[in-house]
């Protein structure tokens, strides 16, 4: 009874404070960590040792899964390089560095020195992610620092291991090199060995409950035989993770995808923010135990604050440098300003403290290293954490617009639904079974209008004025009022669905299957309209890596005068009602997108052959090429 208290009260606490810090715009795992930290001298709260089995086999390889599998293949393979100067060469460099300051200031053997070094080498997945994420730091800052902190805790163990057998033998060097190219070769291969397994058995169940099952035994099904074997476990996870993540699409079933990401979703939120708040709690006990020690406290604080600071100085020696000699010269700019934000981002977590406690009983000083490593945790967590966000800002490092993104999900979008019309096409053929009548008409119908959904937030929404100054509001876009009156619907089916289940009269399970169709359709409506309130109001243009490169995009003006300045001129005429301007770069006419009733910039084209034309829309610089299909 008291382990099942224990664990709702860590529960309860770890969704308080991350709400708070939610709400507080504040890094949650350095609240949660000063949250700990001030329990742990509560009188009530009982002391707390958490083992190193618990953290590095329980809670690890969880956790590590739970990042590699949303990790990108295709993003680690762009970023390599620099992934892998980062997770091995700057974890030896770290380590070697607080190795030496250890040794040359408290007379610290130097392979103990560089096993502590190892323990505070490595940064933390989930507070760099978190941080970066929150104050929208560029997609390749974070996929960098995602990828170090995925594969530099197998570089981080190793050399804890090293170190630790250097104090009772000599290691030569080819002992050293052997090892480390059997943990990391085995681990990998590990790794693949049962991400093809897991494949081979994904593409067979069906049934996504047993999907989830298997998923979560993954992690261990691929760290528990590489320890065993001596290999990287943390290597064996996060390859695993990786290739399933990247084969999910295929192997698996949608509705097994989301119950996926649903429930590791759940799971890591909880692990990994009770992580820091398990890392706090054991300030008090650590601290009791360097009192009783002969050096007392007032050593083991000088020696932390002295690791602290070689892990905070010693980072941006190694990045900056290397930065500038493996980037671009043209580039130096941008490059100094992602070096910065990189070096700073170095906040650490729970393998730091889990390695500390790896350390044998007998080591002398162990209690101090133990201290240094919270003091490490801690201290990156409030300086680095929490500075960050203003390092951000005043080097104008922010990540991309939305409606950049809008533009990409576009191009996607469009290419997807153009191959779905092929195969449509393909099915109404005579040759096929014939397909009942209105049905391809509908299912056409259906496809464009999840295109048009996707450009319809990039104009000014409704309500605002009118582009042409004219006073008027923009019009309600047709996806606008789909949304608008299938949220009604659904609330009116959902009400009456729960009047027949207050009546007792239908089966539980049928009104559960109804219950969770209408959620379903419900979320994608509702996170269209939350995607589309954070856009940004200011100039978007084609993000460089969308761009097309075709004839027509080459040829084409960047502008032209149009001839209607004021809306579009078959409107105009007409008296009807547009959505979006579009504008003919040809000859400067103006037309409606695909969304408005009249589709004029469409039929222009189809009328004129005419093939690139610019979005006029206030904040828009983009172009489309109808005849290519393609961004410009």
């Amino acid at each position: 009874m008291t382990l099942a208290i224990a664990v709702v009260a860590l529960v309860a606490t770890v969704l308080t404070v991350t709400e708070l810090a939610r709400r507080l715009d504040v890094s949650a795992p350095l609240l949660l960590t000063i949250v700990g930290v001030g329990a742990s001298f509560l009188p009530f709260v009982p002391p707390l040792v958490v083992s190193p089995e618990l953290v590095l086999v329980g809670l690890l390889p969880p956790l590590l899964y739970a990042a590699s599998v949303k990790t990108s293949l295709v993003d680690l393979g762009a970023n390599k390089r620099n992934i892998g100067m980062l997770s091995v060469g700057l974890v030896a460099f770290t380590a070697i560095g607080v190795g030496l300051a250890l040794w040359w200031l408290f007379d610290v053997p130097l392979p103990l020195g560089i096993a502590v070094g190892g323990v505070v080498a490595p940064p933390d997945a989930v507070a760099a992610t978190a941080v970066g994420r929150r104050i929208g730091l560029p997609r390749r800052i974070v996929t960098v620092l995602e990828g170090e902190s995925l594969f530099n805790d197998a570089t981080a163990l190793v050399l804890v291991r090293l170190g630790i057998l250097a104090l009772g033998s000599a290691l030569s060097v080819g002992a050293v090199v052997g090892q480390v190219a059997w943990t990391s070769i085995a681990g990998v291969g590990i790794g693949l060995v049962v991400a093809q397994v897991l494949t081979w058995v994904r593409r067979r169940v069906t049934d996504p409950i047993s999907g989830t099952a298997i998923s979560f035994l993954a992690p261990w099904l691929a760290y528990l035989p590489a320890e065993e074997l001596h290999a990287s476990g943390v290597l064996a996870v996060v390859v695993a993770g990786v290739l399933l993540g990247h084969r999910a699409p295929v192997i698996q079933s949608a509705t097994s995808r989301v119950a996926d990401r649903i429930n590791w979703a759940t799971a890591q939120f909880i692990l990994e923010n009770g992580v820091f708040l398990l890392i706090g709690l054991q300030a008090k006990g650590i601290i009791e135990r360097i009192t009783a020690t002969p050096a007392g406290v007032s050593r083991a604080l000088l020696m932390s604050l002295v690791v602290l600071a070689a892990v905070v100085v010693l980072r941006p020696l190694w990045v900056i440098p290397l930065r500038f000699l493996m980037g671009d010269p043209q580039d130096r700019r941008d490059q100094l300003r992602s070096s910065v934000i990189v070096s700073w981002a170095g906040m650490r977590g729970v393998v730091t403290l889990a390695a500390a406690f790896t350390l044998p009983v007998g080591v002398p000083d162990r209690d101090a290293f133990v201290l240094a490593a919270l003091v490490v945790v801690a201290g990156t967590l409030l300086v680095q954490g929490s500075s960050l966000p203003w390092v951000a800002r005043r080097l104008d490092v922010h990540g991309p617009d939305p409606r950049e993104d809008v533009l990409q999900t576009a191009t996607v979008m469009r290419s997807a639904v153009t191959a779905g019309l092929r195969e449509l096409d393909r099915l109404a053929a005579p040759t096929e079974p014939p397909l009942p009548d209105g049905l391809v008409d509908q299912l056409r119908t259906m496809a464009e209008r999840r295109v048009h959904a996707v450009w319809e937030q990039l104009g000014a929404p409704s309500g605002t004025e009118r582009p042409d100054g004219s006073g008027g509001a923009m019009v309600e876009t047709p996806s606008e009022s789909y949304r608008r009156a299938r949220t009604a619907m659904l609330q009116a089916e959902r009400t009456e669905v729960l009047r027949l289940r207050d009546l007792g009269t239908i089966d539980h399970e049928v009104l559960a299957a109804v219950l969770a169709s209408l959620d379903v359709e419900e979320s994608v409506v509702t996170s269209v309209s939350e995607r589309q309130g954070a856009l940004r109001e200011r100039l978007v243009l084609t993000p460089e890596s969308s761009k097309g490169d075709c004839l027509h995009l080459r040829e084409a003006p960047v502008g032209i005068e149009p001839v209607t300045p004021d809306g579009c001129a078959d409107c105009l005429r007409d008296g009807t009602t547009w959505v979006h301007l579009r504008l003919c770069l040809t000859c400067g006419n103006v037309g409606c997108c695909d969304s408005s009733t009249g589709r004029h910039a469409t039929s222009h084209h189809h009328a004129t052959a005419h093939p690139v034309m610019r979005s006029i829309e206030p904040g828009e610089g983009w172009r489309w090429c109808y005849i290519d299909e393609l961004l410009g």
